[in-house]
Order: structure tokens, then C-alpha cells, then sequence
């Protein structure tokens, strides 16, 4: 049976038969298209599908078949991490292993049927394996490869700066010394950032050393594109994907994570904004209140159920940075309170005395907030400050926690991630008072592409948005007042038998 010639779409409609289900639309256009490729001897092709399409799964069933029609292939799998390609070598065996068109193509010998690589039964003995996965930075030297499938090598993990965008595209283009010649090159993936490799018209592509653009990576590939909604606002996979669940996918993920992700198009920082009028101001204080053994903290008559304040220090203005310090409290519907911010100004002189006067306004800053721990940014400066502020707070005997935290991404990310989902969502709310600090002017004059401005307050209240609850770090301190987060306490159930 094996190497019986057989289209694509008919291998894929007997594997889904198979397993109960039916072939998509959307699924179909990327199945002709491969076989279309393939069979025209197109061998530099870009396949970009929305998150969540079945891509990977496709190009699997199409490794099958390339594995069927031809046992002699050897395909090469990379992807930012060997997990990742991990996943498509196994999904490729497991088809192969269960495909009613398959059958006789796995291996007499155990040892050609591994977890990185695999061997069909094939006529004549060869070095390199049928298929091999590798990870995008992995030593591939020697390799030898008829079809190279490049398996979400764009990540945030491998853009998310210039010298790793870099680096990914010098470890691609390595792929040419691989293929042997006529050798395939696929690229299967979404967009994760604005100089995308993925980019093949002139002018999207990454950024010259005379600041003049260049052709995309990708240039010269041929490409099909399937975004979730078509121009005319309609679903690619209905059944999967109706218009409401867009719309809240939309709303949970932000306009601009959306649009790269499901909509394939990686938005520029030059046109992202944000704009003040998206938020939603309210009046009120925090109510505390105890009952039953069990904290409860209240605002406006919602009850709250997380709550973060976050110090981003900076001490002496010469450094052009402000030291700010926020505090964030979140309900039981996701909806996040922006409730307090302040600039701390502690005089002119740098060193242990203004460290120690920024510390004491922390601590005023603290009290009344009922908060169990606060977030110090470590940026140099912010070394010394953590142990600085346990002990002030210890000394006016406030049970609450000082976490370390060190920035690992650039600002002007982290400001977006933090921002963008919820004010596109109304669901950033701002307490009047942060109406009189520069918060609102940062806010409205931001600009991510443009150096120098101010975003201190952003960054502060970004770091809170996006903190996680963690345990109260160890140090001598009173007892910790009761935890009025939700879930922070056990609940006693009545039970009328013996443990």
C-alpha cells in the first residue's frame, strides 16, 4: 500500500473518518494548497493560519503523506524549543501508527521508532532518519534534510529583542547548507512581532542599518494566509470560532495581541495608544470589615478578591527616572481598581538617607490599604531597598511582605500587556484621586516608539496588573492580620463522621 498514490485531501479525510470527525473548510484550503506546492514543485512556502487553527496538526497528516508517497524522504522539524518540534515528530508517528493507510510503514526494529526521530520501512539503508526534530538553536551541522519544516520558530521568547530576532534569522538561514538540493522549505507559524520573519513584501521587514527597510525575511516565498475573520467580518471556522466567541476572545486578549495572533497582522508600536478615555473613573474607599474568623474587603459594594502594590524606585533626579508607587486591587469579575499612585520625592541628596525617607513614604503610602505584600522593582538602585523597607515596616509593625522582583522585559512590553486587553475591555478602573498625578498625562502622551518620555507611573501600575499572589516572604514581624483575599483561608465543612 505504501507509496500508492493518493491525494491529500482524501488521506486526511480517511484519517478524520478515523477519528469522528469531519474535514473543515479552512482546513481544506491548506490541504490543497500543500498538495497544489508540492506537486508544481514549489519548495519555499509560508503557511500562516489564527491561533488555534489545526495547523500543526495538518502539516503532520502532510508529513504522513510525504512519508507514504515517498518512504526515501527525511524531513527535518525545528522549532523555537525541541518541545515544541517534539510534538510534531510524535503527532507525525502517531498518524502513521493509526492511519488505515499506513499500516505497513512503521519499522521491524524498536530502535528506528525514538522520541526525537523516527524511520519508515524504507528500500535502502540511510544515514539520517526519516524525521528528526530539533530545537531552532540546536547544533544541526552534518544534517541532511529533503523537507526543512520550520514549526512556530517565531515565538516571543526568540523576538522579544533586536539581538534575538537576529540570531533567529542567522540560525534560519543555515536551513539552505541542510536542504539537499530541490529540498523543500516550509513555514508554519503566526506573527509575534512587527519585523516579523514572516513578512514577504518589500518594506514589512525588518528595519537596515541606515534605517531604511529591507525586503521581509521571507521574501520570494509563496504564502497562504488564513486569518480568522475575512474581510467581510466572517468567521473561518464557524463552527469552532462563532462571531460571539471572537468578540470574547477579542475583548480577554486586547486589539492589539488579537490582530497578530488571530487576524495574522503584527501591529506596529507606532500606531499603539492609550487612551485615557477608556477608563473608568469611580469615587469610594475600601470598606474592611470581619466576620465569622473570616476578612472581607469591599469596594463601592463589590467585594475584592486580590490585591498588589508595586514600588518602581528611583532615587536622586539625576537618574531621570521617578520612584512610584501603586496599588491595584481586582474583584471577583476580573475588573482591576487602580486606587492609589504617588510620586515619592524624598529631597535632593542620593544615597542611604533618601532611601531610607522614600521607605518611610512607602509605608505611609501603605497605610489603610490593607495589602498582605508589595512588589520592589530591583533596577539597579532597587537593590538595596528591599531589606531597607522590611525593616521600616517592621518597625512600625505593618505584617506585610517586601517582594523581590526583577524586570525581565522591556518596558514599553510590559506596559502594553498590562494595559492593553483591559482598557480595550473597559475593565480598568481608576479611582478619582490618581486624576490630580501626572498618571493621566503619562498616559495620554505615551508613545512606546519614542524615547525619553515619561511612563514611570505606566511601568508601576503595568507591574501591578501583572503580579501574581505568592506567600508572605519570612520576617520577624507581628502576626499577620486575617487574609481577606478570597480563597486565602480554609473553609470548615459540618460532617457527621469520624476522620
Amino acid at each position: 500500500m505504501t507509496g500508492e498514490i493518493i491525494g491529500l485531501e482524501d488521506f486526511v479525510d480517511a484519517w478524520n473518518a478515523q477519528q469522528g470527525q469531519t474535514t473543515p473548510l479552512h482546513h481544506r484550503t491548506i490541504l490543497r494548497w500543500l498538495e497544489a506546492a508540492w506537486a508544481e514543485g514549489r519548495n519555499r512556502l509560508l503557511l500562516m493560519a489564527f491561533r488555534g487553527a489545526g495547523k500543526s496538526t495538518l502539516v503532520g497528516l502532510f508529513s504522513a503523506w510525504l512519508l507514504r508517497r515517498d518512504p526515501g524522504l527525511r524531513l527535518l522539524v525545528l522549532a523555537a524549543e525541541l518541545s515544541l518540534a517534539l510534538r510534531m515528530v510524535r503527532t507525525t508517528r502517531r498518524i502513521i501508527e493509526r492511519h488505515p493507510m499506513t499500516g505497513d510503514m512503521k519499522p521491524s526494529r524498536p530502535e528506528q521508532w525514538a522520541g526525537e526521530y523516527f524511520t519508515v520501512e524504507r528500500p535502502v539503508e540511510m544515514r539520517d532518519p526519516s524525521m528528526v526534530a530539533r530545537g531552532v538553536t540546536a547544533n544541526v551541522t552534518g544534517t541532511r534534510a529533503d523537507v526543512v519544516i520550520c514549526d512556530d520558530v517565531e515565538v516571543p521568547n526568540t523576538v522579544s529583542t533586536a539581538a534575538k530576532r537576529e540570531s533567529l534569522r542567522e540560525r534560519l538561514i543555515e536551513i539552505e547548507f541542510i536542504l539537499t538540493p530541490g529540498g523543500t522549505q516550509l513555514y508554519v507559524g503566526t506573527p509575534h512581532h512587527r519585523r516579523t520573519i514572516y513578512a514577504t513584501e518589500e518594506g514589512q521587514g525588518e528595519e537596515g542599518r541606515d534605517n531604511e527597510k529591507e525586503p521581509g525575511f521571507l521574501a520570494g516565498f509563496d504564502r497562504l494566509a488564513l486569518p480568522l475573520l475575512d474581510a467581510e467580518g466572517r468567521s473561518a471556522w464557524p463552527e469552532r470560532y462563532p462571531l460571539e466567541e471572537i468578540e470574547r476572545r477579542r475583548k480577554r486578549s486586547g486589539p492589539l495581541h488579537f490582530e497578530s495572533q488571530m487576524q495574522l497582522r503584527p501591529a506596529s508600536l507606532a500606531n499603539a495608544r492609550l487612551d485615557p478615555t477608556r477608563l473608568r473613573r469611580y469615587e469610594g474607599e475600601l470598606s474592611y470589615s470581619e466576620a465569622n474568623r473570616r476578612a472581607r474587603l469591599h469596594l463601592n459594594g463589590r467585594r475584592l478578591v486580590s490585591g498588589t502594590a508595586w514600588w518602581d524606585p528611583a532615587l536622586a533626579k539625576a537618574s531621570g527616572d521617578g520612584s512610584v508607587v501603586a496599588a491595584v486591587y481586582t474583584d471577583g469579575e476580573g475588573i482591576a481598581y487602580l486606587h492609589r499612585i504617588a510620586w515619592l520625592n524624598a529631597g535632593p541628596d542620593e544615597g542611604p538617607r533618601e532611601a531610607g525617607l522614600q521607605c518611610v513614604q512607602v509605608a505611609n503610602f501603605l497605610t489603610g490599604l490593607h495589602l498582605p505584600s508589595i512588589h520592589v522593582e530591583k533596577n539597579g538602585i532597587g537593590a538595596l531597598l528591599p531589606e531597607l523597607l522590611r525593616t521600616t515596616l517592621a518597625g512600625r509593625r505593618m505584617p506585610v511582605s517586601v517582594l523581590e522582583e526583577t524586570a525581565r522585559k522591556a518596558k514599553h512590553l510590559r506596559i502594553l500587556e498590562a494595559f492593553d486587553a483591559r482598557m480595550a475591555a473597559g475593565r480598568l478602573h481608576v479611582h478619582s484621586s490618581v486624576w490630580d498625578t501626572p498618571f493621566i498625562e503619562e498616559m495620554a502622551e505615551w508613545r512606546p516608539e519614542v524615547p525619553g518620555l515619561s511612563d514611570d507611573g505606566l511601568d508601576a501600575v503595568a507591574g501591578c496588573l501583572g503580579a501574581q499572589s505568592v506567600p508572605r516572604a519570612r520576617i520577624d514581624r507581628p502576626p499577620p492580620p486575617p487574609d481577606w483575599r478570597q480563597g486565602a483561608a480554609p473553609e470548615a465543612a459540618a460532617h457527621d463522621f469520624d476522620v
